[in-house]
């Protein structure tokens, strides 16, 4: 069968990849000859992955530990790290974890802008130092893994809500600023995923309500059309794609893999 998604030879910088849909992204692109630069706070758990993506031979993974709460030293590090190892990348996945729930009227002033930092403005000095790169090599793909809460708000999760809304506007609006560069940016929007940060939501809910945390899971499920949750590798599949030459076209666009959760169109 041929293989649909090549991306031999292709540079791909993945935040938060030792875990989740990082991690499964990882993966799916090493499978299909890519060089991935992992990256992670967890030094010791980014040098395990390493060891664990396929490689043909050819492929040259790396591995960087980046703070992304802690932008200006993540910056300085990661503009030494690009330098040192002569790296051009032509896939950019953007993603961290989550900020705390809770309400957002007793959310502190400092806890939007951690949540800033750790989401926006982290997300803006990779973009300032990789987007030479993709330029120069005549175009590439910058992929955000926000939330469906960029559609619809999500109870509970007040912070998180707010600034992923902000990621969402920053990135149409370099969509619309490099698209004539040949460069995609899209934002991929997850609803339940069975990943640490979900298993963290069903564990503070279920201490609120006083339930199992097996009830909360299977009150989640029952929100979604599909009456599951879904895996990493979903998510990562559409990744995946909006990578790939197929969604050339493709610029812009929120794209929810929530099995229907969500009900805006």
């Amino acid at each position: 069968m041929v293989n649909q998604f090549d991306f031999k030879n292709k540079n791909i910088f993945i935040g938060g990849s030792t875990k989740g849909i990082g991690w499964a992204s990882a993966k799916m692109f090493a499978n299909r000859g890519a060089n991935i630069t992992l990256v992670s706070r967890n030094i010791k758990l980014l040098e395990q992955r390493k060891k664990e993506l396929n490689n043909n031979g050819t492929q040259n993974h790396s591995i960087i530990s980046l703070d992304f709460a802690n932008p200006e030293k993540l910056s300085h590090k990661l503009r030494d790290f690009i330098t040192t190892n002569s790296l051009e990348y032509n896939v950019i996945v953007n993603n961290t974890g989550g900020p705390p729930g809770g309400a957002l009227e007793k959310a502190l002033s400092s806890e939007l802008v951690n949540a800033f930092n750790l989401h926006l403005i982290a997300f803006h000095e990779i973009l300032e130092l990789l987007l030479p790169g993709l330029k120069k090599n005549d175009g590439g793909r910058i992929i955000n893994i926000i939330s469906t809460s960029v559609k619809q708000p999500l109870n509970g999760l007040g912070v998180s809500n707010t600034i992923r809304g902000a990621v969402a506007n920053w990135s149409k609006t370099l969509a619309n600023e490099l698209g004539s560069f040949n460069i995609t940016v899209n934002n991929v929007l997850p609803g339940a995923t069975n990943t640490g940060r979900l298993k963290e939501i069903i564990k503070n809910k279920a201490d609120q309500l006083k339930i199992s945390e097996k009830e909360v899971e299977t009150q989640m499920a029952n929100q979604v059309p599909l009456k599951r949750i879904a895996s990493p590798d979903e998510v990562a599949n559409a990744i995946l794609f909006l990578a790939s030459d197929k969604a050339s076209y493709i610029n812009g666009i929120n794209l929810p893999v929530d099995g229907g959760r969500t009900k805006s169109l």
